[in-house]
């Protein structure tokens, strides 16, 4: 299953999607509002194409890169498309102004999934004549390194428009999570919240440094959640499982869920505690560009250890 998709938006989140679909064998067409993005998106696609292959994870990337093309309007980028992924601002009024053009101009046939990141499909597809075809695609980024995608309707969404999403996700390499109930936030934002703001107060209140507690996560928690998840870890870690493990370890987990992190922990002087820790680096480019290649090689490593 290929065709043609329309990546409308093409910053960041946008150039991984455009890179997905070309891997796998998609024509994709970038449009951006803003003059020259789209063209400027080509020859970065191309250079993360060929850094994806010189980690196993896309065997042709000059003949994905040849599949990716620029529109010079949104009318042209989404001419005979069967599928629209939507990159815009995550601001409620430009994904409503947005969602009512993709509506009016797109075949009536194609999916129109919002890459948005907490607002929910409800808040700005319900006034549209074809909001049933309209869904939630929420990707982790970067995207092109991160397969995580989240599907979440409107109570409008046809069942088959979800169903469809799920399959073309899969297609190109995703892993698909379906939202059974409109949230804000989705799933694995509501998961990464959670952390953040139990994070946010431990170092706040001087029980650890940002530094080791980021070490926690890093060389603790997170090598077991790089393949298997909260519930399968607890299952592992009781000799009768998740009943045995609720049975002998969650008093400690009620008390914590009653006195949960307040919302001051994201506000002064609680982040100016952390930030007095946390020295001011230049280098984020250079990071970010580690982050993806150790990324790549741990994706590359998964996929080659997949049960």
């Amino acid at each position: 299953m290929t065709g043609s998709v329309a990546i409308v938006g093409v910053g960041l989140i946008g150039r991984s999607w455009a890179m997905i679909f070309a891997r796998a064998g998609w024509d994709v067409r970038l449009f951006d509002a803003a003059d020259g993005v789209a063209e400027a998106a080509l020859p970065l696609c191309v250079e993360g194409l060929h850094v994806l292959a010189g980690n196993g994870l896309c065997p042709e990337p000059d003949a994905a890169g040849r599949r990716i093309r620029s529109s010079a309007s949104l009318a042209e980028c989404l001419e005979g498309v069967g599928f629209v992924q939507e990159n815009g601002p995550e601001t409620l009024a430009a994904k409503q102004a947005l969602f009512a053009e993709l509506d009016a101009q797109a075949p009536v046939e194609a999916i129109l999934a919002s890459s948005s990141s907490a607002i929910r499909c409800s808040l700005f597809t319900e006034a549209l004549p074809g909001r049933a075809r309209c869904l939630i695609g929420h990707p982790v980024n970067p995207p092109h390194l991160i397969p995580l995608v989240e599907i979440s309707g409107a109570p409008w969404t046809a069942p088959d428009a979800l169903a469809r999403a799920r399959a073309v996700y899969t297609q190109i390499g995703q892993v698909p999570i379906t939202v059974r109930k409109e949230i804000e936030g989705f799933i694995l934002n509501r998961l990464q919240g959670a952390l953040l703001a139990e994070a946010f107060r431990l170092v706040a209140d001087g029980y650890v440094t940002p530094q080791d507690l980021d070490r926690t996560v890093s060389d603790g928690l997170g090598l077991r959640w790089s393949f298997m998840g909260p519930f399968e870890t607890i299952e592992l870690n009781a000799p009768g499982g998740i009943a045995d493990y609720c049975m002998r370890y969650t008093d400690f987990y009620k008390r914590l869920a009653a006195d949960p992190a307040p919302p001051s922990v994201y506000e002064t002087p609680a982040t100016e505690a952390i930030l007095a820790q946390w020295p001011a680096r230049t280098d984020l480019p250079a990071r970010m560009r580690r982050r993806d290649a150790r990324l790549a090689a741990l994706r590359a490593h998964k996929a080659s250890h997949e049960d």
